[in-house]
């Protein structure tokens, strides 16, 4: 598919709105959400590196993106880039059954519960364009915890790689933004206000032809 600049204006408008811009501050654990880029493992152990939590916790299975296509769960190929990068073994935690957002985030509320682990603050680590969509999916399930949400320090134009061409960038954020409009009717995430100039992108991207992640 020819991406036009246009269509490139159209899905920086999503990128920008998936964004939070949260501020760090120190958690008492870092709760990593599963994905098909690894680059969210590098950014997570570089945060427990560097003293912002004292636990780390990988999240994840086989999701939508990886299943068919990796072998091991997200959880235990992130856990292990994180040990390679020097996070003791002993710091980690790992949830490798949830395929979805929302299965991440109850799914280790209950191992954490299992473990007799009961954090009150969170940093939450994700891709860059699903920062606002893990925050009202982790509000849902989770509304009475201190939650700040980061993802690896990436400009739009220099996200994709050959193995996340921008094509799939593009569906996949805009496959995230229908889902934060029709998710809190579902009971999956909370509300999230999206202004009209960021939905008119999204249904251009749409009627474009980037409608390979929507929902049916």
């Amino acid at each position: 598919m020819d991406i036009t600049t246009e269509v490139l204006g159209w899905a920086e408008i999503l990128w920008d709105y998936h964004h939070l811009h949260n501020e760090l501050q120190p958690a008492d654990i870092i709760l990593v959400l599963g994905s098909h880029d690894t680059r969210v493992a590098d950014w997570a152990a570089s945060l427990f590196l560097e003293g912002w939590a004292p636990l780390l916790m990988f999240s994840g299975g086989l999701g939508r993106l990886t299943s068919g296509v990796w072998q091991e769960s997200e959880a235990d190929k992130f856990a292990r880039i994180a040990t390679e990068q020097g996070v003791p073994c002993e710091r980690i935690l790992i949830e490798n059954r949830s395929t979805n957002t929302g299965e991440n985030i109850a799914f280790s509320r209950y191992l954490l519960q299992e473990k007799g682990l009961d954090p009150e603050s969170f940093i939450v680590v994700q891709k860059p364009y699903m920062e606002r969509r893990s925050y009202a999916t982790f509000k849902k399930h989770w509304p009475d915890k201190d939650l700040l949400i980061t993802s690896p320090q990436i400009s739009f134009h220099d996200y994709a790689t050959a193995e996340i061409p921008m094509e799939k960038v593009i569906n996949i954020m805009v496959g995230d933004l229908q889902r934060i409009k029709l998710y809190p009717e579902k009971g999956f995430q909370v509300y999230q206000h999206i202004p009209a100039y960021v939905w008119e992108a999204f249904e251009k991207l749409v009627s474009s032809g980037y409608n390979k992640q929507l929902v049916q």
